[in-house]
C-alpha cells in the first residue's frame, strides 16, 4: 500500500516532545565495554500531527536531543473527528511481530491504552479511544505498529467522494427529513 506522504512544515507546529523508553546499551570492545544510551522519542502538537525517533548517544540528554530531532523528520497528519476527538474507524497496524488495534470510542471515554500506545495517542491529541497492543511488547515495535495504525485510517470525505456518495451514507448516519407542515 503505496501512500503519498505530504510534506508538513515543523516550524509552525508547537511540539511537546514524550520519552517513551530509554535503554542503556554496551558494546565489547577489545579495550573493554563501551558504555551508550538509546531513546525513543514520541513528539506531537495535540492536533493531529504525530511523529517517532531514536537517538543513540554516550549521554542520555544527548541520545533524547537526536531523538527529538529524528522524530521532528517523521511527522504524520492524524485524521481526528471533530465529534467526539477520536478516530474515524477501527484499524489495525503492524510492525516486526507487533500489532495495535485501534478502536473508536464515544466521548468521556478518554485513552485506554498502555505505555507506549499512549504516548503516541495522546502526542497526536486523539482523547477517546480503545488500544488493544498485540504480539511484541518491546516499545519499538509497538510505537511503529501505531503510527502505522494511523497512516491507516481514512478520512470519511475522502472515502465518500471515492465511492460516489454523500458522507452521512458511508457513516451509515440517517439524514433527518423535517417534518412536513401542515396548516389547521
Amino acid at each position: 500500500m503505496k501512500q503519498s506522504i505530504e510534506r508538513i512544515d515543523v516550524q509552525s507546529l508547537e511540539l511537546k516532545d514524550q520519552v517513551v523508553s530509554i535503554n542503556r546499551v554496551t558494546k565489547v570492545v577489545k579495550g573493554g565495554k563501551n558504555l551508550s544510551f538509546s531513546a525513543l522519542i514520541v513528539v506531537g502538537d495535540g492536533h493531529g500531527h504525530v511523529g517517532y525517533g531514536m537517538g543513540k548517544a554516550r549521554e542520555v540528554s544527548s541520545a533524547i536531543k537526536k531523538g527529538v530531532e529524528a522524530a521532528k523528520k517523521n511527522i504524520v497528519r492524524v485524521p481526528i473527528t471533530e465529534k467526539g476527538a477520536t478516530i474515524p474507524h477501527t484499524v489495525t497496524g503492524a510492525y516486526g511481530s507487533g500489532s495495535v488495534l485501534l478502536k473508536p470510542a464515544s466521548e468521556g471515554t478518554g485513552v485506554i491504552a498502555g505505555g507506549p500506545v499512549r504516548a503516541v495517542i495522546t502526542a497526536a491529541g486523539i482523547q477517546n479511544i480503545l488500544t488493544k497492543s498485540l504480539g511484541s511488547t518491546t516499545a519499538h515495535n509497538v510505537v511503529k505498529a501505531t503510527v502505522d495504525a494511523l497512516l491507516r485510517l481514512k478520512q470519511p470525505e475522502r472515502v465518500a467522494r471515492l465511492r460516489g456518495k454523500t458522507v452521512a451514507e458511508v457513516l451509515g448516519i440517517e439524514e433527518r427529513k423535517p417534518a412536513p407542515v401542515t396548516e389547521a
